[in-house]
């Protein structure tokens, strides 16, 4: 599949985004923190979650009919995520605006948590449900997303914490060494797997022919087309090979050595959410690329 970055920033954007509120609620229900902080946190959340929301718009042929995405919601996963998002943004702006009034915030809390987890879900599920495509068609695709977001958001409440709340920048980053490497072993349990599928459909079912040997010698078309630029990345094996090289030692080894170094330090902090916020970046583009539509092997003389 081809990547497009529009997607890959809305779903690396507001994954971070909501694994950032989920440890700042975390700390509101069961610690202590200056209000100060929980407002910080709720404003870099909702920039976060805006900033993801706006690259979506990229991704649109006409805009201005964004709203109609939401009204397959009984039966589309995308329809779903497009409702949530924009509850999930209000539920983290209500918070933070309990906390500037100086009112209880259990419910906003308990509202942003539900929301915060239903949305990670919809998101995942946007590629988990599509059984053509193997490589994403697995529980793993939904744990990885949600387990990636809490990751670098928990990672991004380390640094946060080290500027505003120092006592708890430690607890912040040994959450985020926990849970990246609970994300990194799902992240390779999936690269794992999708190095053993082989391809249910064969040249003879893609073109419904049933003869016993079959060579295609053209792709059928003198130029490029809307399948050969959607359904194939269009970079060759070294750019492929290096992005999965990057999500490798980006996403979590080294932020992890940056973590256990830094520990309360704010520049080792923040340079570590931005090596793990760049190997995200490359995990997601190799998402898209690993996943190999059939119709490819249609057009294999080009793909």
């Amino acid at each position: 599949m081809r990547p497009a970055w529009s997607v890959i920033l809305l779903t690396t954007l507001i994954g971070t985004g909501q694994g950032l509120f989920l440890a700042l609620a975390a700390v509101d229900a069961f610690g202590e923190a200056p209000a100060r902080f929980f407002l910080a946190g709720a404003s870099v959340a909702l920039a976060l979650l805006a900033a993801g929301l706006a690259a979506s718009f990229f991704h649109l042929g006409r805009p201005e009919r964004a709203w109609r995405s939401a009204a397959m919601w009984r039966t589309s996963w995308l329809s779903r995520e497009v409702i949530v998002l924009p509850a999930f943004m209000a539920a983290v702006f209500a918070w933070g605006a309990a906390h500037w009034l100086g009112i209880q915030t259990l419910w906003f809390n308990v509202a942003g948590v539900v929301l915060a987890v239903a949305l990670f879900l919809c998101t995942g599920m946007i590629y988990a449900c599509l059984k053509f495509l193997q490589e994403w068609h697995t529980a793993l695709t939904p744990v990885n997303y949600t387990a990636l977001g809490c990751a670098s958001g928990l990672t991004a409440a380390a640094a946060m914490a080290a500027w505003l709340h120092p006592p708890l920048a430690p607890a912040y980053a040994a959450a985020a060494l926990v849970t990246g490497a609970l994300a990194y072993l799902t992240r390779l349990g999936a690269l794992a797997r999708n190095a053993r599928l082989r391809p249910k459909s064969t040249l003879a079912t893609a073109i419904g022919v049933k003869h016993p040997r079959i060579v295609q010698i053209a792709q059928g078309a003198m130029g490029g087309s809307f399948n050969t630029r959607e359904f194939f990345h269009g970079r060759p094996r070294e750019v492929v090979r290096a992005a999965r090289w990057a999500l490798l030692a980006l996403v979590f080894p080294l932020p992890a050595l940056l973590l256990l170094a830094g520990r309360a330090w704010l520049p080792l902090l923040t340079l570590a959410f931005l090596v793990q916020f760049l190997g995200l970046l490359a995990e997601r583009w190799y998402f898209f690329a690993e996943a190999r539509h059939p119709q490819n092997l249609y057009y294999q003389a080009i793909a």
